[in-house]
């Protein structure tokens, strides 16, 4: 059957719907759009004037997929803003809440006989169909190519924040947030109010946003929450441990809105230690009957602190406080730590140790599973297994990247070739987060010179420089005759720069 007898051709307003060229027209122009949203503008237009059902359309556009709801608001918020629709003004989808959504324009099927200028037409406006990078032919006028490339780019921008932003804590009501086995140990362990819930994992893994979700968990059952990221620990923090702990007792205070002020209760004759334990057991712990979980973010901060066994000498005594008088008020507090090193290469006496005592969990990243999931919650930018194992070669289960790259394809439409063609290029789609891995290994020369090797395939030297690396996030492994790197990015983009 030729082109023309198959083509089927809808107008609306100043639209054109070409089913077979899969192109949107308004005024002979073209309207980009992607190409779930096309069949799902294609569907509606196709049952124009009757509702359309969410779960018909879903099964309409994605036949073969199971997907959240979520994706189909998606086209829906992309299809109205391409027919220039505003809140207050829907001309062409309506929605009918509880039940889909109906296309309300009046729809006409252009005749069969006029196919033939249906198929000029399409010659004419060709130079929008897929992405390509083949550049060397003639496209059309220049400044028609740079008009559209910046719709391109600035529709690209719309989806991205559509599809939530990637870096730092995932949201709690994020769609893109992936459960993993540890997700669950870590939320039993705080359901069971242990003395101490340690979450160890390297940078980027999704250790903040592991304990944001514990804390809600919290919250919800009752509990008192409190955060302390140790990230914002400044200068002035960290100038004794006197006014460590102070800066401690007034961010606690403050976040449970206590009445009495740290300052208040401060003994001058008590040392910093016993001062700051007084003020958590009567102040706090003697005054509240409901338990305390106090989350403690990036503690790796006080592993290089002058003070820091100190401070985890004071937290394992707690702990031991609550093991000999169950009943007693330590018994109400649960400390949940997240860090990323290893903690025996700084504290040498494990008897005042906390890192050796409690629930100790470990988050690891993704499986190739778990990246199956994430693609399918991005609207399945990759198609086929064999770009999911392009696509986990490529970035390995590295949280961040992994959520990088997909958010990337699913808002600009790219194929995994596509996407990996410039990946480890500074001026890429990762070329912020690889500039940033290649500034922080510059810091130090040696581990940069270990590290370099690693990506050549050899062994770490050392145990210490193992650990060093595989908590900075660069490589993976057991021990340090297994390290290799984290993912393929690193290894080829660390390979062409000079560390």
């Amino acid at each position: 059957m030729t082109e023309q007898a198959m083509a089927k051709t809808y107008e609306f307003g100043p639209f054109r719907l070409d089913t077979v060229k899969r192109l949107l027209l308004r005024d002979g122009a073209v309207v980009p759009l992607k190409p779930k949203a096309f069949e799902t503008l294609l569907a509606l237009v196709e049952r124009h004037g009757q509702v359309a059902p969410k779960d018909e359309l879903m099964r309409s556009v994605w036949p073969d997929s199971f997907v959240e709801e979520g994706n189909l608001s998606l086209n829906i918020h992309e299809l109205r803003r391409a027919l220039g629709e505003t809140p207050d003004d829907h001309s062409f989808i309506v929605t009918v809440p509880g039940h889909g959504y109906v296309f309300v324009a009046p729809v006409r099927r252009v005749p069969d006989e006029d196919s033939a200028l249906i198929v000029a037409e399409r010659a004419r406006v060709s130079i929008v169909v897929e992405e390509d990078d083949d550049t060397s032919g003639d496209d059309g006028p220049p400044a028609f190519q740079d008009e559209l490339e910046d719709e391109r780019n600035e529709f690209a921008e719309e989806q991205k924040e559509r599809l939530g932003q990637v870096g730092g804590a995932v949201p709690l009501d994020s769609a893109f947030y992936i459960e993993r086995a540890t997700d669950a140990e870590f939320l039993a362990a705080v359901r069971r109010r242990d003395s101490i819930v340690l979450v160890k994992g390297a940078r980027q893994v999704g250790k903040t946003s592991l304990l944001a979700r514990g804390l809600q968990q919290a919250r919800l059952s009752g509990a008192r929450v409190v955060l302390t990221d140790l990230q914002t620990l400044n200068l002035a923090h960290s100038v004794s441990v006197e006014s460590f702990f102070l800066m401690l007792a007034k961010s606690i205070a403050r976040s449970l809105d206590l009445e009495v002020a740290p300052s208040q209760v401060w003994d001058e004759d008590l040392g910093p230690s016993q001062n700051f334990a007084d003020f958590m057991r009567r102040e706090l712990l003697g005054k509240i009957t409901t338990p305390l979980v106090w989350g403690l973010d990036e503690v790796d901060r006080l592993f290089t602190c002058d003070f820091g066994g100190e401070v985890f000498g004071l937290f394992r005594s707690w702990h031991n406080a609550r093991a000999l008088d169950p009943e007693g008020p330590w018994a109400r507090l649960t400390l949940a730590m997240a860090y990323a090193t290893e903690a025996h290469l700084f504290i040498t006496d494990m008897h005042q140790s906390p890192f050796n005592v409690g629930a100790r969990l470990t988050l690891e990243d993704f499986t190739i599973e778990q990246v199956a999931e994430l693609n399918r919650r991005y609207g399945s930018p990759l198609r086929t297994p064999a770009e999911l194992d392009q696509f986990f070669d490529l970035v390995g289960g590295h949280p961040y990247l992994a959520r990088s790259g997909l958010r990337e394809m699913a808002a600009r439409g790219l194929s995994p070739d596509a996407l990996a063609k410039n990946a480890d290029r500074d001026e890429g789609p990762f070329g912020d987060h690889l500039r940033r891995l290649l500034a922080s290994l510059r810091q130090d020369a040696a581990l940069c010179e270990i590290a370099q090797g690693v990506m050549r395939g050899e062994p770490c030297p050392t145990a210490e420089s193992f650990y060093r690396l595989r908590s900075g996030g660069v490589v993976i492994g057991d021990e340090a005759r297994e390290a290799k790197p984290r993912c393929r990015l690193y290894a080829s983009y660390l390979a062409r720069h000079s560390l």
